[in-house]
């Protein structure tokens, strides 16, 4: 492992030195000074670099390991969080039976096509309109039937070299893609829920009569300093599935 001061900068501003601290080390991981799975200096490392109290640096591990950026292993260290299948795959599926059982979706690609951002795609993911896209559509099938229809639209800049071979060949979920092949790290998504109607070539996709209610799902991916990097929107049948998300404490009313 590298030693601080060769990947990290002094403290420099007048803001709280915890901030500082957080700052510096969120720049290290979405610059990729350390990898997913890779451990970062150790908290007594870091306060001898940036010269400030172990208390001070616990402050802003604390903060980012509750952002979903670090992960901490007892006796081992923190670590930059994977977002490998096994660990945090139901960390952003909610989808699961009607009883709350959880099960691995099968997914297929179903389309792969570049394009140019329409207004509502250029507002979810804050770039210009008519940027270069790249839209998406997967199916999703849980217990052997086709559940979920995914349309997902992402900035073509933040994935150069994405192409449908890549995509579709990953073995892990597609925000390991991301963060593996990119350096994209997804921390929290930003969901919107609505009921609407099945028609055209979703109710099609999802074995549904035209007219049957769905359940759509529009969400917007964030990395670090809260920027866009994907825009899902999700139809779900939910005849046999429902929508389960549990929330920490203290995010209740």
């Amino acid at each position: 492992m590298p030693s601080p001061s060769r990947v990290l900068p002094a403290l420099t501003t007048d803001r709280p030195l915890y901030e500082e601290v957080r700052a510096h080390l969120t720049e290290g991981i979405a610059e990729g000074r350390w990898k997913a799975g890779e451990a970062i200096p150790s908290e007594s490392e870091l306060a001898a670099h940036f010269g400030v109290a172990i208390g001070t640096i616990r402050k802003a591990v604390d903060n980012l390991v509750a952002q979903g950026a670090l992960v901490r292993r007892q006796g081992k260290g923190t670590f930059v969080t994977a977002h490998d299948g096994r660990r945090l795959m139901f960390h952003f599926f909610h989808i699961v039976g009607a009883d709350g059982s959880k099960a691995y979706p099968e997914v297929r690609t179903v389309s792969f096509e570049r394009g140019r951002a329409g207004a509502a795609e250029a507002c979810a993911l804050a770039i210009a309109r008519d940027e270069r896209v790249v839209r998406i559509r997967n199916l999703l099938s849980l217990g052997g039937g086709p559940v979920i229809v995914d349309d997902i639209t992402l900035p073509a800049a933040l994935f150069p070299g994405l192409t449908e071979r890549i995509f579709a060949s990953r073995d892990n979920t597609i925000y390991h893609l991301f963060q593996s092949r990119f350096g994209i790290n997804v921390l929290r998504t930003d969901e919107r829920l609505r009921a609407v109607l099945a028609g055209g070539a979703a109710a099609g996709l999802l074995g549904v009569a035209s007219g049957s209610p769905l359940l759509e799902m529009r969400r917007v991916a964030l990395t670090f300093r809260d920027r866009p990097v994907e825009l899902r929107v999700s139809l779900v049948n939910t005849a046999s599935h429902v929508y389960h998300n549990t929330f920490g404490k203290g995010e209740g009313l």
